[in-house]
């Protein structure tokens, strides 16, 4: 546990017994000798992958459908967040908690400055303990303990607010070692709510060096999510904590369009873990899949146990109300309720909306406000134009070619072939196109079919760097059949690469790994095993990001030194505008 977390329980601590003994002043009426002591009453206020999300979401980003089947058209976003906080909190008995990635791939007005204003932000409207994300890690593990600690940035120095005095909330993580077995931070934190005691285990998916970029997790090890939670849980239980939270990075898909209250579950690895972690751990809190749901499952000794997850971007805070036996200190199971509630924006976008809105809260607008004049000038910098919307999303029966994700990848192929790259095609992960271009100005005021550096970024928040090696064709092949699953490596789901325009090839997602690619070509000529391939890719993919473990076997590797992969996506804009939407033309799906 942090110094910080250790005053926060001392004060706690003091302001708790103060509570109690105030509560025991002779002016108060006092319980008989047979009266049944009452249970303590606690609620939590949760939230998950927040992303740096200080604004409200646009388009997609910002809908969700609450719990009467109406889609909310405009949710979350900092300001909203906190009045939420702010409305459903309960003084003296609430605690405010997150399950990861409150960072990292986020907007230009959070990233620009390391996520500093994010974090800011977050400690301003009252977080108080958080597990890590995998996107905790993608500066790395150093530049995660500057965020907690304080300091400058030891390459872009101070930001414009001064001097960095590190985040009011405590990250956990349970399961994250490093190379001499050690904890590299602060497993557990156990905080005083209500006169009690609360033990809170961090844990993060296990899967986090698949998805972040090997260099920034090296040296450490990313355990199974349930071992670290047992002894974690044990931990706790030898130093006579009883009431546990698990906060697990970690998390399952669900049914499109569902109530954020209802639980249908499309996948279960978020379940398995909610149901195997001890049985001393009374709730689990859940992020990572970026959905809502309020779940139960029987935890080891067949108790019943709530697992919940609230969206992303905070357009869903989720409220656990539950009681503690004022005896054993222990979670009362059959007391516990659970609602995930929509952070619905009051303003024009849900007018007419028979739903609860949150209006902005003040001093948290003051501060986002004060972000986005920080880094306005970079961000409404024109970088090019387009034609029409840009969409980074696969159209119905499609391939799994997108619009934006073909245009990336030409942009990549271009500034590594112009760089001194020698690039033959570019590949680009899909996961890495995170939102669309839209053709509409904003209130920028840029103009209609204008893009800025600030839109630019939101597609490619990442900060990657463009690389190139050389693969033989028949390794090629084997990089396009890790895009499925089935085979050694293979995806948790199909992931399909983006090509650059000079690539092209048939699948077969029915037939057997190993075979499903055919007809590769590159420049319409067909591609045979032997021959050398110089590859484009941002760092994340080359290092095998994404199960693409066939990458690390490329040779003569290249970085260009033109900036970060962004800075070749606004590049291209530039040197081609106006860009059109491309023909979806270069995957062909057969089976």
């Amino acid at each position: 546990m942090t110094s910080r977390s250790l005053l926060r329980l001392t004060v706690a601590g003091v302001a708790a017994a103060a509570g109690l003994a105030a509560a025991a002043h002779p002016a108060a009426a006092a319980p008989t000798a047979s009266a049944k002591p009452q249970p303590i009453p606690i609620r939590l206020l949760t939230v998950n992958d927040f992303h740096g999300n200080l604004e409200t979401p646009s388009g997609s980003s910002g809908r969700i459908v609450d719990e009467t089947g109406v889609t909310v058209q405009s949710a979350g976003g900092a300001a909203h967040l906190a009045t939420a906080i702010k409305q459903n909190s309960i003084k003296g008995r609430t605690d405010v908690v997150a399950a990861g990635d409150l960072i990292g791939a986020s907007p230009l007005v959070s990233a620009a400055f390391h996520d500093e204003p994010t974090v800011q932000v977050l400690g301003a409207l009252g977080l108080d303990v958080s597990s890590v994300g995998n996107h905790e890690f993608d500066e790395g593990l150093p530049e995660l303990l500057r965020l907690q600690k304080g300091g400058c940035h030891p390459t872009d120095g101070c930001s414009p607010a001064g001097r960095w005095k590190g985040a009011q909330f405590d990250y956990i993580g349970a399961n994250v070692v490093d190379d001499d077995g050690r904890n590299a931070l602060p497993p557990i934190a156990i905080r005083v709510v209500n006169g009690v005691r609360i033990g809170y285990i961090g844990l993060v998916t296990k899967t986090t060096p698949s998805i972040v970029t090997p260099a920034s997790v090296a040296g450490l090890t990313f355990q199974d999510e349930v071992e670290a939670g047992n002894r974690a849980a044990a931990w706790l239980k030898r130093r006579g904590v009883n009431a546990m939270v698990a906060l697990v990075h970690e998390g399952d898909s669900v049914a499109a369009n569902q109530s954020p209250d209802a639980c249908p579950l499309t996948t279960g690895v978020g379940r398995t873990i909610a149901s195997k972690l001890s049985a001393d751990v009374d709730l689990v809190v859940m992020g990572h899949s970026h959905q809502a749901y309020v779940c139960t499952t029987t935890d080891p000794a067949g108790n019943t146990r709530y697992f919940t997850q609230g969206s992303s971007f905070g357009r869903v805070l989720t409220q656990i109300d539950f009681q503690v036996d004022r005896r054993t200190k222990d979670v009362i199971r059959s007391s516990v309720t659970a609602d995930n509630k929509v952070v619905a924006v009051d303003g024009p976008a849900n007018a007419g909306l028979a739903i609860t809105k949150y209006a902005a809260d003040p001093k948290i607008e003051s501060l986002v406000a004060y972000w986005k004049t920080a880094v306005a000038t970079k961000a409404n910098a024109p970088v090019g134009k387009i034609t029409a919307d840009i969409s980074n999303v696969v159209p119905a029966g499609g391939s799994g070619e997108t619009a934006l994700g073909d245009v990336i990848a030409d942009a990549q192929l271009a500034a590594a072939k112009s760089g001194g790259g020698n690039a033959d095609v570019a590949l680009m992960n899909p996961g890495g196109v995170r939102t669309l271009l839209t053709y509409a100005g904003s209130a920028a005021g840029e103009g209609d079919g204008v893009v800025t550096y600030g839109e630019a970024f939101a597609v490619q928040p990442f900060n990657n760097l463009l690389q190139a090696v050389t693969l033989t064709g028949a390794q090629l092949k084997t990089v396009l059949e890790q895009q499925f699953t089935g085979g050694p490596n293979e995806q948790a789901f199909t992931k399909i690469l983006q090509p650059s325009s000079n690539l092209t090839y048939s699948y077969d997602a029915s037939a057997a790994w190993g075979s499903r690619i055919s007809d590769l070509k590159i420049g319409g000529v067909p591609v045979t095993d032997a021959q050398p391939v110089r590859v484009a890719a941002n760092n994340f993919l080359i290092s095998g990001g994404d199960a693409f473990a066939e990458f690390t076997k490329g040779t003569d590797l290249w970085t260009w030194n033109g900036g970060f992969d962004v800075d070749a996506f606004t590049a291209y804009l530039t040197a081609n505008s106006p860009v059109a939407p491309p023909a979806l033309n270069r995957i062909t799906k057969i089976g």
